[in-house]
């Protein structure tokens, strides 16, 4: 957006070029691209026949040279050279910002004493008042930190022309960032793989350890189960034996006492337990055997001998 805005702030300087015959209008020209705001890109307008020709007149041969630093040169470029036109405010304001954006090249050196030096600032509220201005004419993004003296820039606009042979370097530089980018991205394959195996072998051992976990629940449920099957078998013949015992007697004649048969709750067969469910299943329950005999009086008519119902 930045560059557009650039280019098209160009445009009227290149149009006004066919007429710049003379060096004196080719000089003047420079003068004013370089000095209107918004013109921050002029490899077009170097490369014009007009311009082309100001090398050849030495009285105005330094107006090309000053097109260059604008183009692709920096403050310190201008301050270092001699015999160049001087620059009015606008033309310094611009060439110190357009120097911010080729310094924001080594994000490592932008401290506000390098910038100082290299902008020719005298103090830091000048240095900050550049940086202001170069962000709020959309050239950089970046952060004061005045604690620290550095000046964070995380984004330049695309506003800075090639030098003449800067094609090669630039390849290499491309080159290098390509190499590490290759690197950075085998050793983050390399850590993915190495992660991927750690957490298939913790796999692997946890579904191992929770089949060795059931093998052992199964085992503990099939031994509790055979010793609670035969507790549960023995409680069930010893009350077996014990309600056969309470319900079943001999009187002697005065029937005042009961002779409990003892029988042995360990000796207890499948013939009693079957005598006792089929005297369930005659549609007598043992309350009303109890209260019968209870109730039973000699001089009466006999109780029927019957299911359920202790010999007299």
């Amino acid at each position: 957006m930045a560059q557009v805005k650039a280019l098209n702030a160009l445009e009227p300087f290149l149009a006004l070029t066919k007429s710049a015959t003379s060096p004196r209008a080719a000089a003047d020209l420079v003068t004013r691209a370089t000095s209107t705001p918004n013109t921050y890109v002029f490899a077009e307008l170097l490369q014009s026949p007009q311009i082309q020709a100001l090398p050849q007149t030495p009285e105005y041969a330094s107006y090309y040279t000053l097109l260059e630093i604008f183009s692709y040169g920096t403050y310190s470029d201008y301050s270092a050279a001699q015999n160049l036109p001087t620059l009015n405010e606008q033309q310094v304001l611009k060439l110190r910002q357009l120097s911010l954006l080729t310094l924001a090249k080594n994000p490592h050196n932008l401290s506000y004493a390098s910038l100082q030096s290299a902008l020719g600032l005298n103090d830091a509220r000048a240095l900050e008042d550049l940086v202001i201005s170069a962000i709020y004419a959309d050239l950089i993004t970046a952060q004061l930190d005045p604690h620290n003296q550095v000046v964070h820039i995380s984004s330049v606009s695309p506003l800075r022309d090639l030098a003449p042979n800067s094609i090669p370097a630039m390849l290499a530089s491309l080159q290098e960032w390509s190499d590490r980018c290759t690197s950075t991205l085998a050793g983050l394959e390399a850590q993915i793989a190495a992660i991927k195996d750690t957490a298939a072998q913790k796999h692997s051992e946890k579904k191992a350890w929770a089949s060795k976990t059931e093998d052992l629940i199964e085992d503990e449920k099939s031994s509790d189960k055979g010793v609670h099957g035969r507790q549960q078998t023995n409680m069930i013949t010893r009350a077996v034996a014990g309600m056969r015992t309470g319900r079943y007697g001999k009187r002697d004649r005065g029937g005042n006492s009961i002779e409990v048969e003892a029988d042995d709750d360990e000796a207890m067969d499948l013939d009693d337990n079957q005598e006792f469910n089929e005297d369930f299943e005659g549609g007598r329950c043992w309350e009303e055997e109890s209260q019968q005999t209870e109730d039973y009086n000699p001089r009466e008519k006999p109780i029927q001998k019957g299911k359920g119902f202790a010999p007299l």
